[in-house]
């Protein structure tokens, strides 16, 4: 049986996948991520978790870490998150971000997206980790 739950492609499968395809990928492991720090951080409330994960998953703030992340990045990396930032989504951009900062979160979700799905999860969890603390300490 497949183990949906931790994947583990080589490089040639996962780079056959489009983008958007990663993106969407990535999306939901952000989103994953998000949710699980703010439960764990002792937000209470229904409403409360759920505004902060809005907040926290917008195309603004997902830009915002990608910038905060960009330096962090390998070669490698930085190839996926170019691949998502230059993809071209066949839908409208939300009205609360530009069509930069659109870009730059869908890089950043096409990243997590090709790193979960290589395995390399430690790696999700530090660049996740370590724009979440800079982002806190603003």
């Amino acid at each position: 049986m497949e183990n949906y739950f931790e994947p583990q492609m080589d490089k040639r499968a996962v780079n056959e996948i489009s983008a958007l395809g990663l993106a969407h990928v990535g999306d939901g492991v952000f989103e994953l991520l998000v949710r699980t720090y703010l439960c764990t951080g002792g937000r209470a409330t229904q409403t409360s978790l759920h505004k902060a994960t809005v907040r926290q998953v917008s195309a603004p703030a997902q830009a915002a870490r990608m910038e905060r992340m960009l330096p962090l990045l390998d070669e490698e990396e930085q190839s996926y998150y170019r691949r998502g930032r230059n993809a071209h989504a066949h839908h409208a951009i939300p009205k609360n971000a530009s069509r930069d900062q659109y870009a730059k979160a869908t890089g950043l979700e096409t990243l997590f997206g090709a790193l979960y799905l290589l395995g390399r999860r430690d790696r999700i969890l530090e660049l996740f980790t370590r724009t979440m603390e800079e982002t806190n300490a603003i």
